[in-house]
């Protein structure tokens, strides 16, 4: 299989990441900006997402902006933010036919391009502010997102196991931000912070689809104010973290199910050599349905109902999340403990290690298939500031030991046990 590159080239301020293939039929326009998670940022670059995609200076009702996605034959617009070690991005973007496969004479990539940079740098706005109603609707919209967060216990807990375990660091915050933050916010202070933040941070442009990079350049210069100094990239700290002692943290509600949360430092980030066994360990240990977690702790022991384990590449957090019984919480603890250590002590069989790097190289290879996983994927690289192919990562996958694994395996170390359970107290079988 042949991987599709993105070429780097600036225009002005801005870095257009492009990728030229005849692979799909429409065209992709993805912006990127990055911002510091920050508590006095973060619930404004929420806000600001959902704010900017409300209308612009030619289409400033909502109505309007539909009508003109309706003419480019339904190019599907969308918005976002969302967390990436301790940066938070602010995400704009369009996907659209390409004009090239349509039987009209239409300039939809021009028309898209245009659209998106009216969307970043010519917003509709009132005298000295965003239109009141959209930024009072959207800060209604927030609140319930953040409430709703609250009825799905597992994300609930997540977040929670986030915050206790990386206190007094920037992420812990959400994505969403802080709830007490929404009522302070105004149309006023939302453009002023908006102002500052498209003007200086960076900002990173992804095209990708049958297009031509001359063309697509000078539409950039054409529709977005490129001559603008920003910065390049957003300071973070690095990933290191000695555990000194493991905390254990058990929060009450009104839930039927028990949801484990156990969090561990990596030592290793995305940029650093041992990403990619890395990678592998979290296969092994939680990552598939043939991982130690899910055989050991759920199939074996029948204790979860889910068992499973993730990674945060840029933070070098990984997360454990198991759904559990009650009085379960001591044996599941025990459970997951003797499946780290085992990967300490090199107990790998040779079906896991190859069933793993399988999956996970079909995982990068199915990458292809979507524009936006491609987009995504590079932009990780840009963010830790480590350029890794598609093909490299899968052939550095496919070269990993079980000593490689058992090296990274002796860095991690568990950082904080959270619980969230009932209201019942003194439950059996050593419940928290």
């Amino acid at each position: 299989m042949s991987f599709v590159p993105f070429k780097t080239v600036a225009v002005g301020g801005i870095r257009l990441h492009l990728s030229v293939s005849d692979k799909f039929k429409t065209n992709v326009v993805m912006a990127m900006i990055q911002q510091e998670l920050a508590e006095e940022k973060v619930t404004q670059t929420s806000l600001l997402a959902n704010v900017l995609e409300r209308g612009t200076r030619s289409y400033p009702s909502t109505l309007q902006l539909k009508q003109q996605l309706e003419s480019l034959y339904g190019a599907i617009l969308f918005s976002g933010t969302f967390k990436r070690g301790e940066r938070q991005i602010l995400q704009v973007g369009m996907e659209l036919a390409n004009e090239v496969y349509l039987p009209d004479q239409v300039n939809l990539l021009e028309q898209g391009i245009q659209l998106i940079g009216e969307l970043l740098f010519q917003p509709a706005i009132e005298e000295d502010g965003f239109l009141p109603m959209y930024v009072e609707a959207e800060k209604k919209n927030l609140q319930q997102r953040m409430d709703a967060l609250k009825d799905d216990k597992i994300r609930y807990a997540a977040q929670r196991a986030t915050e206790e375990m990386c206190k007094e660091e920037p992420f812990a915050l959400s994505n969403l931000g802080k709830p007490e933050v929404i009522p302070t916010i105004t149309s006023q202070s939302l453009f002023t912070y908006y102002q500052k933040a498209i003007a200086n941070q960076p900002l990173d442009l992804y095209v990708m689809g049958n297009v031509e990079q001359e063309h697509v350049v000078e539409l950039i210069k054409a529709n977005f104010p490129y001559t603008s100094e920003r910065e390049t990239k957003v300071e973070t700290k690095a990933v290191g973290h000695v555990v000194t002692e493991v905390r254990e943290i058990v929060e009450r509600m009104d839930v039927k199910q028990g949801k484990l949360n156990m969090g561990c430092r990596t030592q290793i980030s995305m940029a650093d050599e041992d990403y990619i066994p890395l990678l592998v360990y979290n296969g092994i240990l939680g990552g598939f349905p043939h991982s130690k977690l899910f055989v050991n702790v759920r199939e074996k022991a029948s204790l979860a109902y889910y068992a499973s384990s993730r990674l945060e590449s840029h933070k070098g957090v990984l997360m454990i999340q198991a759904g559990i019984e009650m009085g379960n919480y001591k044996q599941t603890v025990d459970i997951i403990k003797a499946q780290m250590n085992a990967l300490k002590d090199g107990e790998i069989s040779d079906k896991e290690l190859t069933q793993t790097k399988a999956m996970l190289c079909n995982q990068m290879r199915a990458r292809q298939d979507r524009a936006t996983d491609m987009i995504d994927y590079h932009y990780h690289h840009v963010l830790c500031g480590k350029e890794r192919s598609l093909a490299e990562t899968i052939a550095e996958i496919e070269s990993v030991t079980k000593d490689d694994i058992r090296r990274v395996a002796e860095q991690i170390q568990l950082d904080t046990v959270y619980f969230l359970r009932d209201q019942e107290e003194g439950a059996a079988n050593g419940t928290a």
